[in-house]
């Protein structure tokens, strides 16, 4: 391989699509001496792009939603397309890419009958040098609503279809133009499910454009400074570079011992830690479920550090017991302020078998998520009607519990704190003595309350569903996850509402048992989850169980075109996610297997990434260690909001559904968990949940809160929604909704 200034440079041109990671990484693989830039379609003016295509071997226009009829949709793609003969270069097109080669020279855009939006199709071809080795029928997957009719199109050649039979007939799969080096294809090579022929297809391609670039004498330029100076930021992957000025802290060491104690249940533990005392904050992660391993409580005490951040502010808050300070975040974003404080939180010599050592636990909100993708937001002016967006507590004491042989790991990340160390045990110790007496302890029954739940409206939420397939249908997006929220009014109890929490979550997790609950008592929000769903962990769409819903029938639901469809734009998105980190090594390791849990059948897919290494920066392997340790964070950052919960393309999706969902989502469709002083963490989406501010922070000048509501209740919210994609059934979906719904609601004791 020859230097750096020496490798072919490609560019690839992003429609804002959630898929162009993936693409990135096919084409690191097809061409493996090439280094990849990535620009969006409006990054760059064209008149200012032309002068640097010259650097380029060749160019890849990705796919995108919308149409390559909309000029905000294309960008510079159209103009591209119209090079004149001595800046040509190879282009080849995916999905928008291709419908906008084939409007461009005459082929007219159509709306396909049946749209097909993580749909697999046998593909047959012509035999051209693009599909060369390629087998006749082979398997792609396709994301699009639009297809282009060649009829009047002469300068243009079709290389590939499928056939749809009734449903669109022949669709034109591939094409090139007779003249110039432009390639395209409507489907998606870099898609999991496509098979081998979509590497083919990128060697194919890049054959071809190799001999064009030697037949027309056509040589890229040397790589120099003004081009270094221009796409530094755009290289892909990112080049991570470890920071040698990084302030070095002594390490804070972890201290511990172990108790196994099988009769103490997590709930008793928490009870025997304070969990009711009133006024106090409390965090519990809590695998409540199978294939969860292990649950996590926090020990707050009056100097533990909460920290707390609503979207828009320049600050952060920093509580500790009574006292509330501001920092500044100056040039910083919070992300940016959460690591930097982490980097001086390191800690040594923990139990390598204990996943979490202390660090920050709690949740970060959807509209955090939001906002980290660049999308204007809608936010209500007066904040004490809204939830923090970040609300996390750095937690220097804790329990891990082993929630199979029930051995309970006390540490601390105090100095000098054996004496909390050995009174937690022996606390602990009686209680096991006392088992029977623990259990009656605290038990508030609430059968007589009367509790009123006010729903989405069917009427209006089908409607949405339909609305949202009009998208869908426009190629707008491949598919959108419409969410709508309940409220829960709840007599308060002679007890304060803290306590009322706490039962409720144990009636939560008692009829909805889930690997990945969770019991946040951050004032002023209360959040209790039953989250079947694992969103992120790094290291150091399903249906509703019932009594006749045996794994046959499950295979039968989940494994609909609907569901596997569903399920794969979401894989796909996360590989592209993770790609966008990590580089080229990522793997989907478990592919829409149907895994039973105690209320439900899953589809679960797993997809893992392994970084490279960052680059050298006068720095030694410790520096290289801190850096790593902010890799998962920054996975996280570029993750959020959760592609389960918005669909794809991400951002597309983010911005229809904020015209078709009333207000904020708040906690629900966050993520809930911790980061490691160790530097794992593992993150749940924030999903089968309920939640609630505290009465004297929603009710201080907040009319749409209090208007209407007596004090004497708790108002709890609950969101549940559905993956609405083309194949959806409105009323089915609404079925769905409230199916998810009743998984919480059943916790308040009541139908409806």
């Amino acid at each position: 391989m020859g230097s750096y200034e020496d490798r072919p440079k490609i560019l690839i041109i992003d429609s804002y699509d959630s898929f162009t990671h993936n693409l990135a990484a096919l084409v690191n693989r097809a061409i493996p001496s090439s280094s990849i830039y990535i620009i969006k379609n409006d990054e760059v003016a064209f008149a200012q792009l032309v002068h640097y295509l010259s650097y380029f071997s060749a160019i890849l226009v990705g796919p995108g939603p919308g149409s390559p009829l909309v000029p905000s949709d294309i960008g510079v793609v159209k103009d591209l397309w119209k090079l004149p003969d001595d800046s040509l270069l190879p282009i080849f097109g995916v999905c928008l890419g291709f419908q906008s080669l084939g409007v461009e020279f005459g082929a007219i855009l159509k709306r396909l009958n049946v749209v097909k939006h993580g749909q697999v199709s046998r593909v047959a071809h012509n035999g051209d040098l693009l599909f060369q080795e390629v087998l006749q029928g082979s398997s792609v997957v396709r994301y699009h609503s639009l297809c282009i009719d060649m009829e009047l199109s002469p300068k243009l050649e079709g290389l590939a279809w499928a056939d749809d039979g009734e449903e669109n007939g022949q669709v034109t799969m591939s094409l090139k133009h007779k003249h110039k080096p432009f390639w395209g294809v409507q489907y998606h090579p870099e898609s999991v499910c496509t098979d081998g022929s979509g590497l083919l297809v990128i060697q194919n391609f890049w054959r071809l454009a190799c001999d064009w670039r030697l037949r027309a004498g056509k040589y890229a330029k040397l790589w120099d400074d003004p081009a270094q100076s221009q796409f530094s930021g755009n290289a892909w992957p990112s080049v991570r570079f470890a920071d040698a000025s990084r302030l070095k802290f002594s390490p804070q060491r972890v201290v511990s011992s172990k108790l196994l104690l099988p009769q103490l249940s997590v709930p008793h533990i928490c009870e025997v830690l304070g969990v009711h005392k009133a006024g106090t904050d409390f965090v519990l992660l809590d695998s409540a479920a199978q294939p969860g391993a292990h649950s996590i409580i926090g020990c707050i005490h009056p100097s533990t550090l909460k920290i707390q951040h609503f979207v828009g502010d320049t600050f952060v808050s920093l509580i500790q017991g009574k006292r509330r300070t501001s920092c500044t975040l100056g040039s910083s974003d919070i992300w940016m302020w959460l690591a930097s404080f982490m980097q001086t939180k390191e800690a040594v010599e923990g139990d390598s078998s204990v996943p979490f050592w202390g660090g920050l636990v709690g949740y970060l909100s959807y509209e955090l998520g939001v906002d980290a993708i660049q999308c204007c937001q809608r936010r209500r002016n007066n904040k004490n009607a809204r939830f923090p967006d970040v609300n996390l507590v750095f937690i220097e004491r804790s329990l891990v519990v082993d929630v199979k042989t029930g051995c309970i790991v006390l540490q601390s990340l105090l100095p000098k704190d054996d004496d909390w160390l050995a009174s937690s045990a022996s606390a602990l110790k009686r209680a096991a003595n006392r088992e029977d007496d623990l259990q009656k302890a605290h038990f508030m029954s609430r059968s007589d309350e009367k509790v009123t739940v006010i729903c989405p409206d069917k009427e209006d939420y089908v409607s949405k569903v339909k609305e949202a397939q009009d998208y869908l249908f426009a190629g707008e997006s491949y598919e959108l996850c419409l969410t709508g929220r309940t409220q829960i009014l709840v007599p308060k109890t002679p007890t304060p509402s803290f306590q009322t929490s706490w039962e409720l979550y144990k009636k939560v997790r008692s009829v909805n048992p889930a690997p990945y609950a969770a019991y946040l008592r951050l004032h002023p929000t209360t959040l209790i989850s039953s989250s079947p769903e694992r969103f992120l962990s790094y290291s150091r769409p399903s249906t509703q169980k019932g009594a006749d819903v045996t794994r046959k029938h499950a295979e039968d639901i989940l494994g609909s075109p609907k569901e596997i469809g569903e399920n794969l734009m979401i894989v796909d998105l996360i590989r592209h996610d993770l790609h966008g980190v990590v580089g080229a090594d990522v793997d989907v390791k478990k592919f829409c297997d149907i895994e039973e849990y105690e209320t439900m059948w899953q589809l679960v897919s797993v997809i893992e990434g392994r970084p490279q290494p960052p680059v050298p920066s006068k720095l030694d392997s410790e520096d290289e260690h801190h850096c790593n340790k902010q890799l998962g964070w920054d996975m996280l950052h570029k993750s959020l909001p959760p592609g389960s919960m918005t669909g794809a393309p991400k951002k597309r999706s983010v911005q229809l559904l904020q015209g078709l969902e009333n207000g904020e989502r708040g906690i629900y469709s966050g993520v809930a968990g911790y980061w490691c002083v160790g530097g794992s963490g593992d993150w749940s989406v924030v999903i089968r949940s309920c939640f609630k501010l505290d009465e004297e922070f929603m009710t201080d000048g907040s009319p749409e809160i209090s208007k209407g509501v007596d004090v004497e209740y708790d108002k709890w919210f609950v969101g549940a929604g559905g993956a609405i994609t083309a194949l959806s059934d409105p009323l089915s979906e609404w079925d769905e909704m409230i199916t998810k719904l009743h998984s919480v609601l059943r916790a308040f004791r009541t139908e409806e």
